[in-house]
């Protein structure tokens, strides 16, 4: 089986990952929001990270439940202490979570915020200043949970896809009373956004996200459900041909029946044989799926979570043994060693008695042999808040990744990470003209030696947060990257060679243009 390639490498003399040093930050950076509220809000909590002030380095907007929304402005220094400044911007109430995305491919960041009540997407105006666009996005009257966008073929505007939870209005309520997702697709003259298409079934959506699973050049649409409402559903995945009505992917088509509460999904290319994999976050039976064989063209995928040391079941210190609730995940290679690794921010959902109550974050360093180990407690981000949406990202442009968690009933939390890395790094900003600026659902390939690693551009997944910016790449012990980039439409660029410790802006038919953190 392929998904057991990395597995097979295993030796008895490796070394143990290098554990990265984070100091939180908080209090000092200036964050101040809490995500509130009580039964409506026991889902969400989601931040987006993005440049808005054109410095390159990412702001912060934070959901606030019940209470604002909050847009930070990075003002940390370059390699320094973390800094943010709340400008008054986006203050929004009945916000559950948030993904950046240039709808109209102006250069100029927008914001799709998902409500309880109806979503909104803010058109940005430069210099960190937003409306209400005029766009003819139906924002409907759901509790809205999940998002993904991409840019159909042939089209110039996004398709939108939003996901539904519990419909409060229904008799049934909460009990299998799931609302329908919605696909907002462009408007007949290609501006804009038609009436959305129901989503039917839709089983109390978590998190979506577009996907190439099978590198058809066609993707997807994956949808992670909470099954604790719904009756009779199940994970999903959708086709969505050009042109055609979505349909979902049948038994017959090698799709497997997969029931669980699910919450997150992070897909990344793990093992390294050229698909992604996919990490679904869920109580106490988190997932880590390979495709078993990608000749058959089936979507048929293998758990492999337990063997990777992934399954992240219970609490791993605190001394609350009980099962664990997750719920935002995220690839990244945090130690820059050249192994991707997974976080997962970890909270209780409420006071459920029978699920830990003290539920550390998890900081999972992988490994060459495709076996992770838990470092969140030695790394500094154990921490015991009832957290939400995250963000690993490179907060003050030093090359090293940062983190950024959403707790409910308590401030967000910021790491900075401030201990030697355990290897070097690349950072590239994709940029194209005209339509889908950002490049949404090109792959980026990092060639390592005789084996290339696919990493899929995508705006949704995680839990209720999303991020648009700087890609980083951690080198270990190389002094360059070699990489190219796949655009969405089929376009292969030819492969760069860029040197390690660098940002680098990649553009169709040219080469890297090396960009300086001021």
């Amino acid at each position: 089986m392929r998904a057991l390639v990395l597995l097979a490498l295993a030796s008895p003399a490796m070394a143990e990952p290098v554990v990265p040093v984070f100091t939180e930050e908080t209090v000092p950076s200036g964050l101040a929001t809490s995500f509130e509220g009580d039964w409506e809000y026991m889902v969400g909590g989601g931040v987006a990270t993005f440049d808005c002030s054109g410095d390159g380095k990412p702001e912060v907007f934070l959901s606030g439940g019940v209470g604002l929304s909050a847009l930070y402005v990075n003002r940390s220094p370059v390699g320094g202490a973390l800094a943010f400044e709340n400008t008054g911007a986006l203050e929004l109430d009945a916000v559950l979570g948030a993904y950046p995305l240039d709808v109209d491919s102006d250069g100029i960041m927008d914001l799709v915020v998902l409500r309880l009540g109806e979503n909104r997407v803010m058109r940005g105006l430069g210099d960190c200043r937003f409306e209400q666009s005029a766009w003819g996005f139906d924002g409907g009257d759901a509790w809205s949970t999940a998002f993904a966008a991409i840019w159909e073929r042939g089209q110039t505007w996004p398709t939108l896809a939003v996901g539904n939870y519990v419909d409060r209005k229904e008799e049934a309520f909460p009990w299998g009373s799931c609302t329908d997702n919605w696909l907002h697709r462009p408007g007949p003259d290609g501006q804009g956004f038609a009436p959305p298409i129901p989503l039917t079934p839709s089983f109390c959506a978590l998190s979506m996200i577009f996907t190439d699973w099978n590198r058809s050049g066609q993707p997807a649409l994956r949808v992670s459900n909470d099954r604790e409402y719904y009756k009779g559903g199940q994970e999903q995945l959708w086709h969505l041909d050009p042109g055609a009505a979505p349909r979902l992917y049948t038994e017959a088509e090698g799709w497997k029946r997969l029931r669980i509460w699910g919450m997150g999904i992070a897909a990344a290319d793990v093992n390294r044989d050229g698909f992604q994999d996919y990490f679904l976050t869920s109580m106490a039976d988190n997932k880590l799926q390979f495709l078993k064989d990608p000749a058959t063209g089936l979507p048929d995928y293998a758990d492999l979570a337990f063997k990777s040391g992934v399954t992240a079941h219970r609490p791993y210190t605190g001394g609350d043994f009980k099962p664990s609730t997750a719920w935002h995940p995220q690839f990244a290679d945090v130690n820059n060693d050249g192994w991707l690794d997974l976080f997962v921010a970890k909270g209780n959902v409420a006071k459920m008695p029978d699920f830990a109550a003290e539920d550390p974050n998890n900081l999972l360093l992988g490994q060459p042999d495709g076996v992770f180990v838990e470092a969140g407690d030695r790394a500094g981000v154990a921490s015991m808040g009832i957290a939400r949406g995250a963000q690993v990202v490179d907060l003050n442009l030093d090359g090293l990744l940062d983190l950024v968690v959403v707790n409910r009933w308590a401030p967000a939390q910021v790491w900075r990470q401030t201990g030697t890395p355990g290897g070097t790094w690349v950072q590239v900003r994709l940029q194209q003209d005209g339509a889908n600026r950002d490049a949404i659902g090109a792959v980026v390939e990092v060639r390592r030696g005789a084996v290339v690693e696919r990493h899929e551009i995508a705006a949704g997944g995680g839990h209720a947060s999303g991020s648009v910016g700087w890609l980083h790449y951690g080198l270990g012990e190389a002094d360059s990257a070699e990489l190219r980039v796949i655009w969405p439409d089929g376009t292969e660029g030819a492969w760069q060679t860029l040197p390690a410790g660098s940002f680098q802006i990649l553009r169709p038919d040219a080469p890297a243009e090396a960009w300086l953190p001021q």
